[in-house]
């Protein structure tokens, strides 16, 4: 699988009632869940004071991670992504095969 940084913002309709965006964040978290647990959400943050997050995706390809991944998020068609495709970095400290 392929790693992705993704920023995620997500803007509530004017106008929603709160207990449809309660109802949508409640899912939300069950499906953040459930693809931590298949491996295609590896890590996500909340930047200090801001109402987006940044996420590290995992999938196939940028096709699967749109249609199969962030396109089951509850709250999908609130929100705006910016991917970044990733690859590994030769100094990263974390890589199995770095000699530290």
């Amino acid at each position: 699988m392929r790693e992705f940084l993704v920023e995620i913002t997500t803007t509530v309709p004017e106008g929603t009632p709160q207990e449809e965006v309660d109802a949508r964040r409640a899912a939300e978290a069950v499906r953040a869940k459930e693809l931590a647990a298949t491996g295609n959400l590896a890590r996500l943050w909340r930047p200090v004071g801001e109402r987006r997050s940044v996420g590290v995706w995992r999938a196939a390809d940028e096709a699967e991670l749109h249609e199969k991944v962030l396109g089951t998020l509850p709250l999908h068609a609130w929100m705006t992504f910016v991917v970044t495709p990733l690859e590994a970095h030769p100094n990263d400290p974390g890589r199995a095969d770095s000699t530290r």
